[in-house]
């Protein structure tokens, strides 16, 4: 790594922490020949494809993720910050999983899993657009399957 101001190869970490909403470590450096300071993020490449129903495959992105959640999430009781640490809570199993490939259908039913736990408006909006209700029987049938918090 190089300083972005002077390109001198010669750094040192002044300080490291978990950046736990990015799934990434944050290390402050400073330059050793101009000693000005820059921030990196470090993140964990998780390499797992994800299998579309139309056949193709495409690299699982957690922005994809946190943008599916954070629209059935709109306009409930569950911030932004939340979405974030759910999303990365769900690419944290999956990294844990080791699995190389997961279908739509497998990713969509965990995060079903979660909002179902989380939140019912979140789960029915999710459901809505991830399970395809054809009509307002299907609807009814995921409404009568949460659960209230008391």
């Amino acid at each position: 790594m190089k300083c972005p101001f002077c390109h001198h190869e010669g750094l040192k970490v002044t300080d490291s922490r978990e950046a736990t909403e990015m799934n990434a470590i944050r290390r402050r450096r400073e330059c050793l020949q101009c000693s000005k300071r820059f921030t990196t993020f470090e993140t964990v490449e998780l390499s797992v494809q994800v299998l579309k129903r139309d056949g193709t495959y495409e690299d699982f992105q957690m922005h994809k993720l946190i943008n599916g959640l954070a629209a059935a999430c709109q306009h409930t009781k569950i911030s932004h910050e939340q979405v974030v640490a759910l999303a990365s809570m769900i690419t944290d199993e999956l990294m844990q999983s080791q699995v190389r490939e997961i279908s739509t259908t497998e990713l969509g039913e965990i995060v079903i899993r979660h909002l179902q736990a989380l939140d019912p408006i979140a789960y029915i909006r999710f459901a809505c657009v991830y399970k395809r209700f054809k009509d307002l029987g299907e609807l009814e049938e995921a409404i009568k399957t949460i659960q209230y918090k008391d």
